[in-house]
């Protein structure tokens, strides 16, 4: 398995919350161990201290992905490389549940759940997928979505970098309001064009003419 896949991790967490929305959707234990997906033994270690540190860590990745998003690279590194300080992996190598053609394990960087807490194990899961997505693909491909007001945190995994929203619903829905502003903004011109002709019109009719003097 390759450490970029544990960047999701990142966006999962970040992605709980849509502050311009008032939306918090991390609010209990349950909502904590959904985000480990199929690990459940890491999920079942959660209690529901781990809710308020869950908070805590979140609000600092989103730290990273605006740092990222707003062109300071040096700041989004700064920011990660202190996660990664406070919650250091523990990398293994494993082959269980992969198999090559021969039957042999098919071994590959796998990182260990971290014995301490439920939050110190995801984050320093998150922290590592981020740094190593970073590092690969740059920090510009790390992002906040486009379409306001939604700004949840996305990877941009295109071969042009030309990602610019979380997900198509986003993309659509900015595509249409673009659209929806550009026909009222012709709109507005057409009917400043009709009204300046008919002015033009008014004035003409409206012209003096200058009296013929008899002689």
């Amino acid at each position: 398995m390759e450490l970029a896949y544990y960047s999701d991790y990142a966006v999962r967490l970040v992605n709980t919350e849509e502050p311009a929305r008032n939306k918090d959707s991390l609010t209990s234990v349950d909502a904590v161990r959904e985000l480990f997906g199929a690990n459940g033994q890491a999920a079942r270690r959660a209690t529901d201290a781990d809710v308020t540190r869950f908070r805590s860590v979140r609000a600092r990745l989103r730290a990273v992905f605006e740092a990222a998003d707003g062109g300071d690279e040096t700041l989004a590194v700064d920011l990660l490389n202190s996660l990664l300080l406070e919650f250091p992996v523990s990398p293994q190598i494993s082959g269980h549940d992969f198999r090559d053609a021969d039957g042999k394990p098919d071994w590959h960087m796998h990182l260990a759940d971290h014995p301490s807490n439920a939050t110190a194990g995801y984050t320093a899961i998150a922290a590592m997928g981020l740094a190593f997505h970073l590092t690969s693909y740059g920090v510009d491909r790390l992002g906040l979505c486009e379409s306001a007001p939604c700004r949840n945190a996305y990877l941009d995994t295109s071969t042009n970098r030309s990602r610019r929203y979380c997900s198509d619903r986003c993309a659509t829905r900015a595509n249409v309001a673009a659209y929806r502003a550009r026909k009222r903004l012709e709109t507005e011109r057409t009917a400043e064009t009709g009204r300046g002709a008919e002015t033009g019109r008014s004035a003409e009719t409206a012209q003096p003419t200058t009296p013929r003097t008899e002689r």
